[in-house]
């Protein structure tokens, strides 16, 4: 079982796009995959029609193996199941600072209850707590999305500056690529550009531009190639995904 996180500590940047797009791809390239919704707003689980978890609630995501087994959804497409979000989840930093060996608990709740899945894709809220270091801790690989603006890449370079900071994980496991991209705009090029030079290590070379079909997810609720296979929006993320998947190969 390999895990990938969806991670930005900057909201509003495509996470959950990416993560919808990219577990929808791998099921399609034939691995078995459960797609984790860690975010309370729970719009991964909202784009592939599931409803909140409601039984999974408080410390039990964390404390029962049968609930966390029972809440696990299928989806409409092959060999791609959901965990849904609930807004219980807004209190996971609490409950992991209460646990004993809080900073692993997430890692040890997949390997238990999710490995007959050949990967496991992780929807993350957007910041840095107890939660996301656990996510590092339980990822093979933290994708993160990448506007090319100031903001963006301050917080990238954030990111990147506390997993060295940090004893038992580190920046290698980040993978970078450039969202939303508006090729018009000198700002993008420009900020593309530098963070090449400057990150080239931690940036892929998939670019995912800005795109109405992108956005339209929310409407049609279904990935991108559900319903805009070749275009703009949909190759991007084939790209982003075999890009990826390279590496895991690898």
């Amino acid at each position: 079982m390999l895990v990938i996180a969806c991670y930005s500590n900057k909201g509003g940047v495509g996470k959950t796009a990416t993560a919808v797009n990219l577990a929808h791809l791998a099921a399609q390239s034939g691995l078995s995959v459960l797609l984790c919704d860690l975010d309370p707003q729970g719009a991964s689980s909202f784009y592939f029609r599931v409803k909140p978890a409601k039984k999974l609630k408080e410390a039990l995501f964390f404390q029962s193996g049968k609930r966390f087994s029972e809440a696990i959804r299928g989806s409409d497409y092959d060999k791609l199941d959901i965990l849904p979000a609930n807004m219980s989840y807004r209190d996971f930093d609490v409950f992991l600072s209460q646990m004993k060996k809080g900073q692993t608990r997430l890692r040890r709740v997949l390997k238990r209850e999710a490995k007959d899945y050949d990967l496991v894709v992780l929807d993350c809220p957007p910041n840095i707590s107890t939660l996301s270091e656990n996510v590092f801790l339980a990822a093979d690989k933290v994708v993160v999305p990448v506007i090319p603006s100031t903001l963006s890449e301050r917080t990238f370079k954030q990111l990147l500056a506390f997993l060295k900071e940090q004893d038992n994980t580190g920046p290698e496991k980040v993978l970078g690529f450039f969202s939303m991209v508006q090729a018009r705009k000198s700002m993008h090029v420009n900020t593309m550009a530098r963070m090449r030079i400057d990150y080239k290590k931690r940036m892929l070379a998939t670019e995912v531009p800005f795109s109405a079909d992108i956005e339209k997810m929310g409407v049609h609720r279904a990935p991108v190639a559900s319903f805009a296979a070749g275009r703009a929006g949909s190759t991007a993320y084939e790209a982003l995904w075999s890009e990826i998947q390279a590496g895991l190969d690898g």
